[in-house]
């Protein structure tokens, strides 16, 4: 018996889960570990919020002072051992996995983190200075409170898309600068698709290494996956989250000229227009609203003509082209699975990124889809009609688990080395 626990660390957020595993990696599944915890800390910085959950019933509500990654640590530490007492039983933690979203050119798979590695992920940070800063201080915090004699494991975003061909992560610019600069496709979401992948090969009852899956991870960022027998072969979001799918205030895809262009005619900096890119585009931008899908949802009602309504036509017309071209890449697929905060929650935006799917097999039962609107982690519901060619799936995406599955198998495989 194993129990991990998985940390997730956001830029004002740290979400965790206690995970018990009861076999070995050779014959474990999903079903052979349980979860004992699971909470988060949100909006670090200032009054946080603290939630701990046990058996699903919330045992922890409250709110605290939390300045720092290290003191969410402390507080996720705190709660997480006096539940275990009141409960009458030891915490115990065998190894800590943590999330990390830019492995770089260096990291393909999960490691075992020791100060080189720290080094080299603090070094990572300029690609992902959203993200890398708070996996290190989670991981700084978690040391702390633990101490350096419980192995922790590095799980990466980008580790999932390695498995892409050369002409997949390729971009058609001089070669020499490329490799100098490390610029090539390096895809993020990872764990997330590898989750929805997994969830979805458990609910067809078949192996992913018989499945052509497109995996569509929607929230605030959002990325669409081909998935070839449990292998990423092509993902949208490419050097940076920047690339592909329209996001919550990202462009996603866009003419590398108009950074020039919006450079030149408004006075910008390429710092500024990054920013602009980033922060005041997608669904914000183009709706002049929000960034909210649920706010967007009802602007747009009875108005087809709004900002609103064309926000959210381009977000369906996006991803309905992405399937397309997955699709093709796949030479067709035997389930498109939706996941992330829209793609759980939002039965009325599935239904339009597949409308007039029909010529591929994609076609959705439309009762079932309106009352599917979010699930558990892990859980799933099949959306699509009995007979279509293409099922089509919800799924609860469950990042701790994954991430607390590839801790568990990386560091029993270092003792085997051993």
């Amino acid at each position: 018996m194993m129990n991990v626990l998985a940390i997730n660390s956001g830029s004002s957020s740290l979400k965790f889960k206690v995970i018990e595993f009861n076999e070995s990696p050779k014959t474990a599944t999903r079903a052979t570990s349980s979860n004992r915890y699971e909470g988060f800390v949100e909006d670090i910085g200032s009054a946080a919020r603290l939630t701990l959950r046990h058996a699903g019933k919330t045992v922890v509500q409250a709110t605290s002072p939390v300045s720092t990654h290290a003191e969410a640590v402390r507080c996720m530490m705190q709660m997480l051992e006096e539940s275990s007492k009141l409960e009458g039983r030891d915490l115990r933690v065998d190894a800590v996995g943590h999330r990390v979203v830019h492995g770089g050119e260096q990291f393909r798979e999960p490691v075992v983190i020791d100060d080189d590695v720290m080094a080299k992920i603090d070094r990572l940070a300029e690609w992902a200075p959203l993200h890398n800063p708070g996996s290190i201080a989670g991981i700084k915090g978690a040391r702390a409170a633990l101490g350096s004699h419980i192995p922790m494991v590095a799980v990466f975003d980008t580790a999932f898309h390695r498995s892409m061909p050369l002409v997949a992560t390729s971009y058609a610019i001089d070669e020499d600068l490329a490799k100098k600069h490390g610029i090539h496709r390096y895809g993020f979401h990872g764990i997330a698709h590898a989750s929805l992948a997994g969830i979805c090969a458990a609910a067809v009852n078949r192996p992913l290494a018989q499945l052509r899956l497109i995996t569509l991870q929607l929230g605030n960022g959002c990325s669409a996956t081909a998935i070839d027998r449990g292998r990423s072969v092509d993902t949208s979001m490419g050097f940076t989250p920047l690339e592909g799918l329209m996001m919550g205030t990202r462009s996603g895809d866009l003419d590398p000229a108009v950074v020039g262009h919006l450079a030149r005619k408004e006075g910008l900096s390429v710092d500024e227009v990054e920013r602009l890119l980033n922060e005041r585009s997608g669904l914000l931008g183009v709706s002049g609203l929000s960034h909210d899908m649920r706010d967007l949802l009802k602007a747009a009602e009875g108005k087809p003509d709004s900002r609103a309504a064309l926000a959210l036509d381009l977000f369906c017309y996006r991803i309905r082209k992405y399937i397309g071209a997955y699709l093709a890449v796949l030479g067709g697929a035997d389930a498109l699975v939706f996941g992330g905060g829209i793609g759980e929650r939002s039965a009325v935006i599935r239904a339009r990124i597949c409308e007039g799917m029909g010529w591929c097999g994609l076609r959705l039962d439309p009762v079932r889809n309106q009352a599917t609107v979010g699930l558990a982690p892990g859980d799933s519901m099949m959306i699509s009609e009995d007979e279509a060619p293409v099922a089509c799936y919800v799924a609860g995406v469950d990042e701790e688990v994954e991430i607390a599955r590839d801790t568990r198998d990386c560091v029993l495989k270092g003792q085997s080395r051993k």
